[in-house]
């Protein structure tokens, strides 16, 4: 007899299999029990007919208690009334271990107390689908970056200097020197352009940011591209062909976890290359002209801001030159204007903010070190990174992906504290 997983079950359609599960929920019929099994690759509903199983098995059926974990022998059938295709007419059980009084029961339970059994509040139907839409996230991006050229990389999580000023920073010592968790690897991936051309990284970082809103975390996850010989426009282009190839690797390989969180497919399907540009000008003026008397010129957009520019498209948008006052430093000038950069935020639709920030990176060794000075940075720090443009400088641009928003936004999901498997709060530090 064949031990299999359930994603593998229409490949046995008619066979009588072993599966090893955990009992998600139960519901009985009269002689007739309905065991909801999991078993990490999907769910699917296994059917316990008394009079085919008998006395012993029919009564250890009704007696499991939720997640006791199980060993099933059972008939694979097709069934046409379930998403999945299938269920299991159930033969044997065998008790692994038995779950006494689990915590995380079908009624309704307030978020804190979700949080604080994330270990075991990962097991449920609706954050396995995000956590599956997640791993294909992180799938595509593998392909879509091997596909178009590009070299992964890996940039230091400990580090001695920030791409951004270290006021958000984590600090801690590094035997006798200062040290930060990284909140980018921007600048080393720069360094790794000017030696592989287009590389990406993948990784975590960090913001010491003290921000509760629903679209912060304290560590998360970033996609960060740097691309030697690409200027600003050609840069754009990729992002929207990375997001639009993600997005559509959602579609297809996860229908199942999209249908299970209500997802309205209609509005991933039309997520296409070329997204729509708006720039920072025309943005402070299309939201002064409705209703947003609180911005002007020079200031950084919020949430309510970036939504209602949003709902504007059905689309990710790209808001692009803004004032060179609100960027860091490294980014490059407007050839024709001094008080802009060649930068693009692309804004998620549907009120899910930012989800790529980016830039041409400067690249003349003077302005570059000037750029440095403004912002008050310790130029020993970053000789390595002056020496970037000080040998073989050539045009480049890169870019950030946050992963967890644009999990989020993909899925649907309010929160990005469910898009990650152990998230870390303001206020969270556990489990």
């Amino acid at each position: 007899m064949k031990t299999i997983m359930i994603h593998e079950m229409p490949d046995h359609a008619g066979e009588t299999v072993r599966i090893g599960a955990w009992l998600a929920n139960k519901r009985s019929s009269g002689k007739i029990a309905f065991l909801q099994l999991r078993d990490g690759s999907g769910f699917v509903q296994g059917v316990v007919v008394k009079e085919e199983v008998g006395e012993e098995i029919f009564a250890k059926a009704k007696s499991i208690t939720q997640e006791s974990s199980l060993y099933i022998t059972a008939e694979v059938t097709v069934d046409e009334r379930s998403s999945f295709g299938y269920e299991l007419q159930v033969k044997e059980i065998e008790l692994i271990s038995e779950a006494v009084d689990y915590p995380i029961t079908p009624k309704e339970h307030g978020t804190e107390f979700l949080m604080d059994h994330r270990h075991l509040w990962l097991r449920s139907r609706k954050q396995h689908a995000i956590m599956k839409i997640r791993d294909e996230v992180i799938r595509a991006t593998y392909e879509f970056f091997h596909m178009n050229g590009f070299v992964k990389v890996d940039p230091p999580i400990l580090t001695g200097s920030s791409p951004e000023g270290t006021s958000e920073l984590f600090h801690t010592k590094y035997f006798d020197e200062d040290a930060y968790l990284s909140q980018s690897g921007q600048l080393y991936m720069e360094a790794a352009a000017m030696a592989l051309g287009k590389v990406y990284s993948f990784g975590p970082t960090f913001r010491a940011e003290k921000s509760k809103t629903r679209r912060h975390l304290i560590e998360f996850w970033m996609i960060e591209p740097e691309m030697a010989f690409v200027e600003f426009e050609e840069s754009l282009e990729i992002q929207e062909q990375y997001v639009a190839h993600i997005v559509q690797s959602v579609v297809q390989n996860c229908p199942l976890e999209l249908e299970r969180l209500g997802r309205d497919l209609s509005k991933l399907e039309k997520i296409q290359a070329p997204f729509p540009r708006i720039s920072y000008d025309d943005a402070i003026k299309f939201l002064n002209d409705n209703g947003f008397d609180d911005i002007t010129w020079g200031d950084d957009f919020g949430a309510p801001h970036e939504t209602a520019i949003a709902e504007s498209y059905d689309m990710p948008v790209f808001i692009t030159h803004y004032p060179i006052g609100i960027k860091p430093f490294y980014m490059q000038s407007h050839p024709e204007r001094d008080d802009v950069v060649l930068c693009a935020d692309l804004i998620a639709p549907e009120g899910y903010g930012e989800i790529i920030g980016g830039s041409e990176r400067v690249h003349d060794y003077e302005l570059m070190k000037q750029r440095i000075q403004e912002h008050n940075l310790d130029e020993a720090a970053y000789e390595w990174y002056l020496d970037l443009s000080k040998y073989g400088a050539v045009p480049h641009s890169g870019f950030g992906l946050g992963l967890e928003r644009t999990v989020a936004w993909i899925s649907g999901t309010e929160h990005v504290r469910e898009t990650i498997p152990f998230p870390r709060l303001l206020n969270r530090l556990y489990p």
